[in-house]
């Protein structure tokens, strides 16, 4: 073979190991095998919808919040505010009428126009709902239209670029509200088409737009070319996968089939970090996980029964089971960095002997059985619910108490806890805010009876400290009034607080940009592959 047979041949022969190799690499290669162009989020579970004004829950925000966008943004690791679709804001002296001037030249991605008159329209349709169609809308403003604790008078467009937004009563952390991801603004013209058409076919201002949602098991959202932030997103594609369990999402993870993974077990943390080719995220934390107790169901319609079970379940062994020492004791329902956390109160210690005794003098000296309902996903605040569970049962039987583990589907699991269906349930939160308001009125009020509050507590004298904190601009006196409040939910034990947790995500070394957001709603419009 002549020397220009040769040379013929190795082109040949790395044009085709060229080829093979870049197959090899997968669908997140470009044509070039360069650089990695699209990312795989496997998550613990899948969204329950796409109209993020229709849920509480983070896997639904998750997806959204990169989907749409808000009228202001939180910080980047904080909930301090800051512009967002709307680039400038006045308050009046009276702390009653928010004016906001909105950015120009934004487009839906279906093409219509973002301006004023679409942010009327996502206000009224939200105020002229109810409490089963848009719960945070009831939590966060009082109710609906009509109602007498509905904060918001009325929000009209001032030309094309203004929104004035008039309250009926001072709402000390309004401007958190609004910037929180389930009232991103939608387009009209999507939404107009029918509330669960829509919830299937999302349509917003975000980075990036809807493709596919195949149930239980992926989402698909690619770039928005006419993105009004130029430069972004940097991914082309984003593929959420739902992978309930914790030890095969991180398999995923190392075998390259995913790039991120929330949900990481904390027993896994030194596996992650001794592995070259992953990185370990901590989540800054702003979560509670807890036992819920149904007090319209005997017998935790008692209090001294609510009070046992407060003082037979022992949180210490739970965290240093299953959190390796990645969280905190919670004896509030509210973690210590919100301000307002009444550090005066003495939490409830692990005494089996004293919840056997408050269980007799409720009239349960036997004990009783229950049902206890166990998380069927993992969550920030609750690495694995169904262990944490079978722990709780056996302190429970250590005090007579025979309680029976069940669980759901996730979102057939939110719906029947919201119904007051469960004895005690296993749930959780992470903060939407950044406010004490977020956490305990949302949380436990009587007002959000059916919607956040599944425990269907309700108290007179903590309601009008709630109100109070609302209406005060003082913070100093916010402060006050939601310690005292604090005070009578330990009296009143409506819940076992579990935990506050430091959540852990993992990603291949190579992700950059990834900022996790302690509202556990992570914008993704940065990352890239370096």
């Amino acid at each position: 073979m002549n020397k220009k047979r040769m040379w013929s041949a190795a082109l040949l022969l790395m044009l085709v190991l060229s080829t093979v190799l870049a197959a090899c690499s997968g669908g997140g290669k470009e044509s070039s095998g360069s650089t990695k162009d699209t990312l795989v989020f496997g998550r613990g579970g899948d969204s329950t919808s796409l109209d993020p004004s229709r849920v509480t829950e983070g896997e639904t925000f998750k997806v959204t919040v990169n989907l749409y966008e808000t009228l202001l943004n939180f910080g980047e690791q904080d909930t301090t505010i800051q512009p967002g679709l709307a680039k400038e804001w006045e308050t009046s002296e009276d702390g009653l009428t928010y004016t906001f001037k909105l950015e120009e030249g934004v487009k839906f991605h279906d093409d219509t126009d973002f301006n004023a008159e679409a942010v009327v329209k996502n206000f009224e349709r939200w105020a002229n709902g109810d409490a089963d169609k848009f719960p945070y809308y009831n939590s966060m403003f009082g109710g609906f239209k009509g109602d007498e604790g509905h904060v918001i008078d009325s929000v009209t467009a001032d030309g094309d670029h203004t929104v004035i937004i008039k309250l009926k009563r001072p709402q000390a952390p309004f401007l958190k509200n609004i910037a929180m991801s389930m009232f991103a603004i939608a387009s009209p013209t999507a939404f107009e088409k029918g509330d669960d058409q829509f919830e299937r076919n999302p349509v917003g201002t975000g980075p990036f737009k809807f493709v596919d949602w195949k149930t239980n098991d992926s989402i698909t959202i690619e770039k928005f070319d006419g993105y009004w932030q130029k430069g972004l997103p940097k991914l082309d594609k984003i593929v959420f996968r739902s992978i309930p369990d914790n030890s095969a999402r991180l398999n995923a993870l190392i075998a390259g089939e995913i790039d991120l993974a929330d949900g990481i077990n904390p027993a896994d943390g030194e596996k992650i970090e001794g592995n070259a080719d992953l990185q370990l995220i901590e989540r800054p934390s702003m979560n509670v996980g807890y036992l819920g107790l149904t007090v319209t169901r005997p017998p935790f319609d008692k209090k001294e029964v609510r009070q046992a079970m407060n003082h037979a379940i022992d949180k210490q062994t739970i965290i240093d089971s299953f959190f390796e020492g990645r969280a905190d004791l919670a004896k509030n329902p509210m973690p210590s960095s919100i301000s307002g956390y009444n550090d005066d109160i003495e939490g409830y210690e692990y005494d089996p002997e004293k919840a056997k005794e408050l269980l007799a003098k409720a009239g349960y000296p036997d004990g009783f059985e229950m049902e206890l309902w166990a998380m069927p996903v993992p969550r920030p605040y609750m690495p694995d619910g169904a262990k944490v569970a079978e722990v709780i049962q056996s302190n429970l039987a250590d005090i007579g108490v025979k309680a029976k583990i069940v669980s759901y589907e996730w979102g057939t699991y939110l719906d029947k806890a919201a119904k007051g269906e469960a004895d005690a349930f296993m749930l959780g939160w992470t903060g939407d805010n950044g406010d004490a308001d977020n956490f305990l009125y949302v949380l436990l009020d009587e007002d959000n009876i059916g919607s956040n509050n599944y425990t269907y507590f309700k108290n007179a004298k903590m309601h009008d400290l709630f109100i109070e904190a609302q209406t005060e601009v003082d913070e100093d006196k916010r402060i006050e009034l939601y310690k005292q409040a604090q005070e009578i939910i330990h009296e009143e034990a409506p819940w076992v607080p579990l935990a506050h947790s430091t959540p852990l995500l993992a990603a291949a070394k190579d992700l950059t940009g990834f900022v996790p957001h302690p509202t556990g709603s992570d914008l993704l419009s940065n990352v890239e592959f370096k």
